[in-house]
Parts: C-alpha cells; structure tokens; sequence
C-alpha cells in the first residue's frame, strides 16, 4: 500500500553535481505546465470576443472568474496532498484533469464542427460556449489543484544537509515559471493569428490552445517518467486543517463562555486553550495577524490581472505597427515578464541599497503600500491612454473572414474585417471578366468601396472605383501602453515580492503554506472583485472604469497604511521557542511532581511495612509471656 511505501526509508536519489536528478523532471515539468497555462490565457479573452462573440464585459467577467476558480482550487489540492494522495499523486491526477481540460478547450475553438453551411460562422454557439466552459473548469481545477503541490515536492527531493542546493533549486524553479510564462505569452498569440479550418480560413484558436494542450501532455509524461527518482513523504495531515479547527474551536467556546459571569481572557484565541497545546494558539495567533493585513490586498490583484482582460482588449483598439514589425494585442502581455526579468534585479542590487544608503526605513510594508500606489497610476495611465483613443477611434465593425459574395445593383455588402497592410480585391462579373483593386488599409480604418455601374473591367479599372474613409486608421500605437505596463510591472516588483518575503518572515515555521494559501486568496478576491465591478458598473466610458479602479486602489492603499503603522513586527523563531521552553519546563515541573508522589507513596509503604512488623513482634511478645 501507499503508506507502507512511504514508510521506507529516504531514497538515495542518483545526483549530478550535488544535485538529485529527480529535480530536472520536476523543472521541465513546471517549465511545460506554465507555458499551457499562460499560453492559453494569453489569447483567452480574444477567443471571448471574438470567437463565442461577447461584448467587452462579459468576457472581461467570465475571464476574471475563471482567474479566481484558479486561485481557489489550490487549498483543496493542499488538502488532497496533505491529508490523503500526497503529492505525487495528486500531481499525477490532477494533470490529468489538466491535460484534458486544455483538449477539451482547444476542440471547442474548431469552428467547423457545427459549420453546416461552412460559410465560417458556427451554426451552434450553445455547443461551443458548453465545451468552453467545461475545459475552462478542468483547467482550473488542474493548474489550481497542483500549484501548492509541484514546488513542495521539489524541495522534498533534497536531504537535510543540502540546504544550498535546495536554495538554487526554488531559483531555478522560478526562473522556469518566468521562461514558460514569457515564451507562450510570444508565440501563442502567433499561432492564434495563423489561419485555419477545412471549410473556411479563420484564425487559428485551435492551434492557439492545442499547442499550450500538447505542452501539458508532456509535462505530465516528463512528470511520470522520473517516478522511479523521487522521494515521496506520507501524507501527515493537512496543517490548515488544523489551524481551522483550532480558530473553530475558540470561537465555539467563546460563545459558550459568553455571559459576564466568565473572566475575560486576553486574546480571543485563547478560548481554545481546553483542547489545543499554547504552541499552537501562539503560531495561529502570528498567522491571523498576518491574514488581517491582508484584507486590503485584493484590490492590488483587481488591478494587475486586467492585463489579460480590459488592456488586452483596449490594445485591440491601437496600432500594432512597430517600425514594420506587427505585434498582436494580446503579445503585448510579454511587456511584464520581460520587464520582471530587467526590475527585480535592479530593485535588489540598486534601488534598495540605494534608499538603505539615504537612512530611509523602507520596510516590507512601505514597500507594499508603494506598490499599490504604482498599480494606481498605472491605470491612470491607462485612461489617458483610452481618451486619446476614444478620440481618435469612435467605432470598430467586425463581421469576420469571409468572402463577400454577390452584391445586388444599388446595394452594399456587410462590413468585413481584413488584415491591415496591403490588400487586394477580386471583382468579378458574371461574364468572367476580372478587375484588381489594391489598397493599403491602415490599422482599425474602415472604408467603403462603391463600384459604378459603368466600371470598365481591365488594366485601369480600379481608377473608376470610388474609396470613401469611413474611420480614420488608428494613430494611437500599442506603443503608448508600455509606460502603463512598466508602472503596474514595477508595483508588481515591490508589492508581490516584498509581499511574499514578509509572509514568510512573519509565519511559524509549521505555517507558511497557511499564508502561501492566504496570499493565493488574496489573488482570488482581486479577480472577484473586477468581475463585480464589471457588471455592475454602469459606466459607459472605459477611461472612466479605469479611473474608478485607481480610485478605489489609492483609498485601499491609505488604509493598508494605516493599518502597517501599528503593525508590531515579531520573530516567530523566539516566539515558539518560548513557548516550547515553558512547555519544556512544564513537563519537567509535572515529571518531578509525578516523581515526588511516587517518592511519597513509597514512603508511606514503607512506614506502613514499618507499622505491621511492629505490630506483629508486639503480639510474639504478649504470647510468650502469658
């Protein structure tokens, strides 16, 4: 069985250059799995709006709510791992759900599976919106489920002694979380902009998520393959379990206790005192100190994950040309990661010393409230950015690739969106004579072509076609996002980072994955909270709603202020310690106790002894004088 297995002792795990090579299988996987998951969400929200066709805010909703289920689902796999499967194993089922919810999710993208007419446009949308939904609901269950598990069990393959290599190892780890993030948020949005299907050429959603599907399989073979390496530890119970029973317990026994005539007690935790050790309430009590100044954070996480939403979809809307060089909205996400990779560094070694140097006390919480204020002005960025292009753009008709088909005298045909750049038209008539129009389109233009009923096919026949300007072209270039991108990315730097560093800090040894879980939530509520704004905002300006979420951020940012003010920074070490050293002494104190009684029974045994041989020697005495 499982447990007999793990209770083996720890394997020697072949190594190379001090290192077990069981690690190598769990980078590439992280590697591959982060790649199908960024890959995918990169070019989620365009898939929204343009392939199921939803306005704006419900994609923006359903993106955002699919981003939370994501941020949710790591506390049941941290359960799952630590209190039944362990690890490997909850690793191994839960990237099966993935893998097929990445299939499940690419198959929906193929339009020509409801196509009947094969005119391009899917003749059941019900269909294709269903099979979204439930990849889109595997996925998450997958990514969210393994996400606490796979760095875990990482650092389970090193021995006590290599703490070094088990430093290098988390690096390495997170510079294969960045590399997998970075590659597929560049090259997914290229296949996405590929055309594709058997009936009619659209783009290519379902290579855009089949390959990020394919990255995954591997991942979960790569995976299976070292099973043989790894060190597997036996589930011991899930530690948030615990402590949620524990703070259950206190309040339950708070209220029965609630009546007057019961003395207060110093700390409401306290009231669990009857069933837990003092250890236990002390390391909940440092927790939940923590977890009270995370309440504020969400917001900060309302903001940041709209880069795959609002701001993709508001680069939509501006000139992808860069000297010649097009990018598509959603590779512009490729901002961040490329920006994290040049700022941490220079956030570590120059910025920080630097105000160390100024006798400035830049502590972690000064960090993270100046990173929420970043986050703010990015978005007013952004709504200056979305004036000028309200300015410059007031409309933007799609209908789709295909072709136009025929067109009635004194008649007009839908509006068709082609790719920007040179273009070129086929007219025809019925005779088969042809005539050749080329026109240059600028990005976001719209034009109407009117064909006289005197054309004269031939060499010179586009002369006679007359080209009116309906929408200028977009002046505004994606260009112009980068300043709001650098300042959300350089909040993200001193927020996340700092964010992440002072948890760990601030947790009892035994309890840093309950904060690691509180920090995830925290993400979580930041996506809930967008996609409650979104629907029930009614504002009808974008650079309105941008304002707003600033709005709300910096009000966020005054009271987390405040609230870092009277936070009192401890040392969890010395805390426990104490508490472990009057547990200590306690139990010595009970032992000697304990010793004392025996010594004391055994006395009176002996006096009692004592007694009755007296006793006995007394009654030989009377009867030997009668």
């Amino acid at each position: 069985s499982a447990d007999k297995e793990l209770k083996k002792p720890k394997k020697k795990s072949p190594k190379v250059c001090g290192y077990p090579i069981s690690i190598f299988f769990i980078v590439i996987n992280e590697f591959c799995e982060r790649f199908s998951y960024y890959g995918m969400r990169a070019v989620l929200v365009l898939y929204f709006k343009y392939f199921l066709r939803w306005d704006d805010d419900f994609a923006t909703t359903i993106y955002h709510t699919f981003v939370a289920l994501c941020y949710l689902t790591p506390i049941l796999g941290a359960i799952i791992a630590d209190s039944w499967l362990g690890k490997f194993k909850t690793i191994v089922y839960l990237s099966i759900v993935y893998t097929l919810g990445q299939v499940v999710l690419a198959v929906s993208a193929i339009h020509d599976i409801t196509d009947t007419n094969k005119d391009g446009t899917p003749d059941n949308m019900t269909f294709h919106v269903a099979l979204s939904m439930v990849g889109l609901l595997l996925i998450a269950l997958g990514t969210g489920g393994i996400k606490p598990c796979v760095a875990a069990f990482g650092g389970d393959q090193f021995e006590d002694h290599q703490e070094k290599q088990r430093g290098t190892f988390f690096s390495i780890f997170y510079l294969s979380i960045n590399a997998g993030s970075l590659l597929s948020t560049i090259i997914t949005p290229i296949l996405r902009g590929q055309e594709c299907g058997i009936h009619t050429q659209q783009q290519c959603y379902p290579l855009a998520f089949g390959v990020p599907a394919a990255l995954m399989a591997v991942a979960l073979i790569v995976f299976i393959v070292g099973n043989g390496m790894y060190h597997k530890t036996a589930p011991q119970g899930n530690i948030m379990v615990k402590v949620t029973k524990c703070i259950g317990f206190a309040i339950k026994n708070r209220f029965r206790h609630r009546s007057s005539q019961y003395p207060k007690r110093e700390h409401w935790m306290d009231w669990a005192d009857e069933k837990y050790d003092k250890l236990l309430i002390a390391q909940v009590k440092m927790v939940l100190k923590v977890l009270f100044l995370y309440i504020p954070l969400p917001m900060f996480w309302a903001l940041f994950d709209q880069q795959g939403s609002r701001w993709t979809l508001q680069a939509t809307t501006m000139d992808g040309d860069f000297g010649g060089l097009t990018i598509q909205p959603d590779q512009m996400q490729t901002v961040n990661p490329i920006l994290i990779l040049i700022l941490v560094p220079i956030m570590d070694s120059l910025i920080y010393p630097l105000i160390s140097k100024c006798k400035l006390n830049f502590t972690p919480l000064r960090r993270i409230t100046v990173g929420m204020f970043f986050a703010a002005m990015a978005f007013v960025v952004a709504a200056v950015v979305q004036l000028q292009i309200d300015v410059s753009r007031p409309l933007n008709v799609t209908v789709g690739d295909k072709e136009i088909g025929y067109i009635l005298p004194n008649n007009m045909s839908e509006y068709t969106s082609v790719k920007h750049g040179d273009a070129g038209y086929w007219i025809r008539n019925d005779a088969g004579l042809e005539c050749f129009v080329k026109q240059e389109l600028g990005f976001g233009s719209s034009y109407t072509l009117l064909i006289p009923p005197t054309l004269t096919f031939g060499g010179k026949c586009s002369e006679g076609i007359q080209k009116i300007l309906d929408i200028e072209p977009n002046t505004i270039s994606m260009a112009w996002q980068i300043p709001q991108y650098f300042l959300l990315t350089a909040g993200e730097v001193v927020f996340s980072v700092t964010g992440l560093e002072f948890s760990y800090s601030q947790a009892p040894s035994n309890m840093k994955a309950v904060l690691q879980a509180g920090w995830l939530l925290t993400v979580a509520f930041g996506n809930i909270i967008v996609l409650i704004v979104a629907e029930a905002a009614t504002l009808e300006d974008q650079w309105a709603e941008y304002i707003l979420f600033a709005a709300l951020l910096v009000l966020v940012c005054i009271i987390f202020a405040i609230m870092a003010y009277f936070y009192t920074y401890i040392d969890p070490a010395k805390i426990e310690a104490h508490f472990a050293n009057t547990e200590y002494g306690e139990k010595e104190r009970k032992k000697s106790l304990e010793m004392a009684k025996k010594a004391s029974f055994q006395h009176q045994d002996e006096d009692k002894k004592g007694s009755d041989s007296s006793s006995d020697e007394e009654e030989e005495s009377k009867q030997s004088k009668m």
